[in-house]
């Protein structure tokens, strides 16, 4: 089973297929597809998780909006002792219900090996020349 964490809203969520999540308000309509590009994990049971740094290429979350509706109600108390103050407000958080119908991870092509030996050799020499500079400088500095 893939799963994927997902940002949307400022919040983080672990979806995998057919999850329904309430997320923070997303302005669309109830049926309407949305992409959720913002993709930081992508995992399948038993192999190793791919890590983004932030995000993962080419990753895709798509989901369906299922319902417009409003979270549990909040209350929000302000109490002084002695003071015979006492305030009570409610809160509800608008959310948009949706249901996730699939996880896609495009392969990024892999570049083909240099076919020359002359270009493998020609970098291995400027790195080792490059690195025998470098020990000659600080070899210098140390006298």
């Amino acid at each position: 089973m893939t799963y994927a964490v997902i940002r949307t809203g400022g919040k983080q969520y672990r979806v995998a297929k057919d999850d329904v999540i309430a997320v923070e308000r997303i302005p669309a309509e109830n049926g309407a597809k949305i992409n959720f590009d913002e993709v930081l994990l992508v995992g399948e049971e038993g192999k190793a998780p791919k890590i983004g740094a932030p995000v993962v290429a080419g990753a895709k979350v798509i989901g369906e909006v299922l319902d417009q509706a409003k979270g549990d109600k909040v209350d929000v108390i302000k109490f002084r002792r002695r003071k015979n103050y006492r305030r009570v407000k409610g809160h509800r958080q608008d959310q948009t219900w949706v249901k996730i119908t699939n996880i896609t991870t495009k392969q990024a092509a892999k570049k083909a090996a240099p076919k020359s030996g002359a270009s493998t050799s020609a970098s291995a020499s400027a790195s080792a020349s490059g690195a025998g500079a470098g020990a000659a400088s600080s070899a210098g500095k140390a006298a």
